[in-house]
């Protein structure tokens, strides 16, 4: 048995990964990332920085957030504890579900990842009590680089599935998606 397996979503490049847990009397042992194995995925990208996201209450929403080219950076998500509504917003310039959303639950017990290329906003809501998300990026943080977008926007069309309890200041504050005058990012 492969030790992931790859799953294509309607977005191009947009993918989910399945991992198998090794299972015995102690417990489970998961590979999370393993570049040989996912070199199709990954391609020539190099994981340049992991993050942990604990978020305490049900309904609290971060989100939606990316960077700019040249920092651009593919993201591997996945729910370690707890249970997300995971949201991903096509930025990508030419794209054909270009301000399209994609959104699926991440579950602790599920072995899923989301792989987000480049060029997507990404966001999650919170459906348990104590939800921790791990991230590997391509990218460092590049707070010049910081793009968000208003995570109730309208034009956007999300649907939460719970009233949104918690939302950051600076995602409050972040602006609505210009669909007229917003031409996309580009992606190599």
């Amino acid at each position: 048995m492969s030790e992931f397996k790859i799953t294509k979503t309607s977005f191009r490049d947009l993918l989910i990964l399945e991992t198998f847990p090794f299972k015995d009397e102690r417990g489970t042992f998961s590979k999370l990332f393993c570049y040989s194995s996912m070199q199709d995925v990954i391609q020539k990208r190099q994981i340049k920085q992991i993050n942990y996201s604990y978020t305490r209450k049900i309904g609290t929403v971060r989100g939606f957030h990316f960077q700019y080219p040249p920092f651009s950076e593919f993201k591997l998500v996945t729910c370690l504890k707890g249970k997300i509504f995971d949201v991903v917003i096509d930025l990508r310039k030419g794209s054909p579900t270009f301000l399209k959303n994609h959104s699926m639950i991440l579950d602790e017990g599920d072995n899923l990842a989301l792989c987000i290329p480049e060029g997507f906003a990404h966001g999650f809501q919170s459906l348990s009590k104590n939800s921790e998300i791990l991230y590997f990026h391509t990218e460092k943080y590049m707070p010049k680089a910081e793009g968000n977008i208003y995570p109730l926007d309208s034009k956007v069309g999300v649907e939460w599935p719970l009233e949104c309890a918690e939302i950051s200041d600076k995602d409050l504050k972040a602006p609505s998606l210009d669909i007229s005058n917003f031409k996309g990012l580009e992606t190599s």
